[in-house]
């Protein structure tokens, strides 16, 4: 059996979420159209007759305002290391910046295949998509270029197929029924986060975690209790809405994607505290696992 590793590298909202879940045909990752939904390295496993390969989702690369950008950054540099392969991923529908440079220079630092991505072909001409491919050529030596709509699943399935080619005969790494490696309460707290970042204004998005703090059983449903935490109590209103309106919305939203991806049923309560200024605060990051504990081997 082929097996290996895909790193999916780009910046934010270049839709690389959203293609973790076409690969998979399956949602393992959230998303949403504001930039920097993904917080976390998401694993996503597709296995089939002759291969398993793991796609790694990360943050998208930018320039950091916070601690918390800056360690989202290091979980994708992160990620670059111990793959077989690089998936760069392009929103073609936006022009080519300074944020993108910087991505191509921390690559051409890596002694790897790089795979351009052209995402988002279904907001372009095709004039466009091949005066875009030509310009990108010219910038780096990838190893493959696809031109691919993840929204629409196009081309999708051609680029699962080339991916094969530059994995190596090995082992198989989890069982063939597993889609994804984080645990019930990393998919459950980021689904609630999903639904905060579509349900609310612009102002809550980045300054928003959740955490699972209790779960259990009782006749047959999963009890989950959830905090929501913000920055700033103007944010915690907005969040709870007129008589408790915004946070049953997210709840009951929430509810219904944990049911169909875990499969079984859940009773889900919400709660929202004011965490000041957490985005910034070591200790925080590091107790909602934004940051890995680092260990002495001595």
């Amino acid at each position: 059996m082929k097996s290996g590793f895909v790193a999916l590298v780009g910046r934010p909202n270049a839709g690389k979420s959203t293609l973790l879940n076409a690969l998979l045909q399956q949602k393992v990752a959230i998303i949403s159209p504001k930039p920097q939904t993904t917080r976390n390295q998401i694993r996503g496993i597709r296995t089939d007759e002759e291969s398993q390969i793991i796609f790694v989702d990360t943050p998208g690369i930018h320039k950091p305002q916070h601690e918390l950008g800056t360690q989202m950054n290091k979980e994708a540099f992160s990620a670059i290391s111990g793959v077989d392969c690089i998936y760069l991923i392009i929103d073609g529908s936006v022009p080519f910046g300074g944020g993108d440079e910087f991505v191509l220079s921390i690559l051409k630092d890596k002694k790897l295949p790089v795979f351009l991505i052209l995402n988002k072909i279904d907001l372009m001409s095709k004039d466009k998509v091949m005066d875009s491919l030509l310009e990108w050529n010219k910038r780096y030596n990838f190893a493959e270029i696809f031109p691919i709509s993840a929204k629409e699943n196009t081309n999708v399935a051609e680029l699962i197929e080339h991916t094969k080619n530059y994995m190596e005969d090995g082992i198989q790494y989890y069982p063939e029924d597993q889609v994804c490696d984080y645990p019930e309460q990393f998919i459950i707290a980021e689904l609630i986060r999903e639904k905060v970042l579509h349900l609310t204004d612009e102002e809550i998005p980045h300054s928003v975690a959740v955490v699972i703090e209790r779960m259990g059983r009782k006749k047959g449903k999963l009890l989950v209790n959830a905090l929501i935490l913000v920055e700033r109590d103007s944010q915690k209103g907005i969040i709870i809405g007129k008589q408790g309106s915004m946070i049953k919305e997210i709840g009951t939203q929430a509810r219904k994607d944990i049911e169909g991806i875990l499969g079984e049923t859940i009773y889900l309560e919400c709660f929202v505290r004011v965490e000041k200024d957490w985005r910034n605060r070591k200790s925080k990051l590091q107790q909602l696992g934004y940051i890995q504990i680092e260990v002495d081997d001595e």
